[in-house]
């Protein structure tokens, strides 16, 4: 039998690494030791190929996905939360040096604010330890999940550039191009240390869903998924549940809409069209789609089993961005200075960071309606909008409901479906986020009073941690303003809903229905 024994030499004195407890007058069982900790340092963060905040929450065995980041355009706000375990990202704990930071300022795409640590660039991180068990205990009850601490560097000495330059170069799709450059600098000697920190990132160009085969249409159908493309887009009218009818492609395929109030409804109209016949069977040339509840379409005029692309359905994939325009500018600096050796030392550190998120959505669709059931704020039409037979762009006479408008009973015709394409384009969804953070302080240890506090340590503190966000949503749709555009009698400024792809509606009537909201938050 062999016997290994630790390799030890004798007289010498193993260095232990420090650790720090939080809530250690918590009653607990004496058997219960620390919580499992990972810890990432620039070092493995390089060899993983972590470039980014993005990466880092797709490489993290406990992230459980659900939540935002820098890839995501449609429902994307531009930050980059974590979410442990599944929960809500508010139930993830992230602390900048041991210490609580300001949430994300809007919290638009997630159901619930958390820190964006898109704030917090690596040339900047000393190192990211992550708590990957509950520690509600000890943190509170944000801490549910887990808990990621980012230490920033407080000791560097000497002088560092560094960049990074990367596109898509493919020749086959928008050119995107992504580049980080930053410099770092520090001094110090036995008793201060000064550091200084620069970061910029930049992702130019973007990349759209158009720019590859896979992603460029919602038709999913030959690839074993499913039709996501959108039925809310100009000349449809939704008579025929899900189907419709729709203008016929020679006036859809133009600028111009139906003569007014030319047929009693969209069934007897020369101009209407119901373009589709459902078939159980698989499309052609589309194998592996057979069966009764593929929800498949054949079109009754066309010139192929897509559904001649954008005149059935619309695709909206042309127009989304899969990596949107995005960048950031940052700055730090700390410093720390021993006044009596390690029993009093005083430290401050500064941080500055603005962001920048460039995404944009299909062109805004008509719904819900801005016509309400009496008392309540539900849409009268249960899909698309309703359309006062009185409107001087109206093809109808005939009409399918009455609507109380201001004590007056109005005829109307519902189901009608539009999106402005041509009056606004795509819409933007532009964010702005600038994250200030500033420590001072002062600590020491406690070891020169007695032998029995040389294990204790103290800090006074004072922490300003905010976060301010704008965001700009173009191209949207103001719910009064179009009601009113739709009573409007008058062609020069009444909204036409009727109009094929490529009509636009008069400047008159574009500017009481599309808006630009502004939302900000601190």
């Amino acid at each position: 039998m062999h016997l290994l024994l630790p390799s030890v030499t004798f007289g010498q004195v193993a260095e232990v690494e420090r650790v720090i407890v939080t809530g250690s007058n918590i009653p607990s069982a004496e058997e219960t030791g620390p919580n499992p900790v990972d810890t990432y340092r620039p070092a493995d963060i390089e060899k993983l190929g972590i470039r980014n905040a993005t990466d880092l929450q797709t490489f993290l065995p406990q992230e459980a996905g659900g939540t935002v980041n820098l890839n995501i355009a449609n429902g994307g706000d531009g930050s980059v939360q974590l979410n442990l375990r599944g929960f809500l990202p508010k139930e993830t704990l992230v602390l900048v040096d041991g210490k609580r930071v300001a949430y994300g300022s809007l919290g638009v795409a997630g159901a619930s604010q958390s820190v964006d640590i898109n704030l917090f660039p690596f040339p900047m991180i000393d190192h990211i330890d992550i708590l990957k068990d509950g520690a509600s205990a000890v943190y509170g009850s944000d801490a549910v999940a887990g808990v990621v601490n980012f230490f920033l560097i407080h000791k560097f000495r000497g002088l560092e550039i560094g960049g990074s330059y990367g596109n898509t170069n493919l020749g086959a799709s928008n050119e995107m191009g992504e580049w980080q450059a930053w410099l770092k600098a520090g001094t110090g000697d036995d008793k201060a240390d000064i550091v200084v920190i620069a970061d910029f990132w930049e992702r130019t160009g973007g990349l759209f869903s158009r720019d590859r085969d896979i992603s460029s249409n919602a038709f999913q159908i030959p690839w074993g998924g499913f039709d996501a493309r959108s039925g809310n887009e100009p000349g449809r009218i939704g008579d025929q549940g899900f189907v419709g009818f729709r203008l016929i492609p020679k006036l859809f395929l133009s600028a111009k809409s139906p003569p007014p109030h030319s047929a009693p409804n969209a069934a007897t109209s020369p101009f209407y069209k119901s373009p589709f016949a459902v078939n159980p069977n698989a499309y052609p040339g589309a194998p592996g789609i057979i069966g009764p509840n593929a929800s498949q379409h054949v079109p009754q005029f066309g010139t192929d089993y897509k559904g001649g692309g954008d005149y059935f359905l619309y695709n909206f994939a042309a127009f989304t961005p899969a990596l949107p325009p995005a960048d950031r500018q940052s700055f730090y600096g700390s410093f720390i200075r021993d006044i009596c050796d390690k029993y009093l030392q005083m430290f401050g550190d500064f941080k500055y960071v603005r962001s920048f998120f460039d995404s944009s959505l299909a062109a805004v669709p008509f719904t819900p309606d801005p016509f309400k059931v009496p008392g309540t704020n539900v849409g009268f039409s249960p899909s698309g909008t309703s359309v006062p037979i009185s409107n001087p762009f109206n093809p109808f006479t005939v009409a399918d409901a009455t609507l109380d408008i201001n004590g007056v009973p109005t005829p109307i015709r519902t189901g009608v479906r539009f999106r402005g394409i041509n009056d606004t384009g795509k819409r933007s969804e532009k964010f702005t986020y600038q994250d200030s953070l500033f420590d001072v302080g002062l600590r020491g240890e406690m070891g020169e009073f007695a032998d029995y506090f040389k294990t204790w340590n103290w800090e006074l503190a004072f922490r300003y941690s905010r976060n301010e966000g704008q965001d700009l949503s173009i191209g949207e749709v103001s719910q009064r303003g179009l009601r009113d555009a739709l009573l409007d009698t008058n062609p020069a400024s009444a909204f036409n809903p009727f109009l094929g792809l490529l009509g636009r509606n008069s400047k008159a009537a574009r500017s009481g229905v599309y808006v630009t909201l502004h939302n900000s938050g601190e």
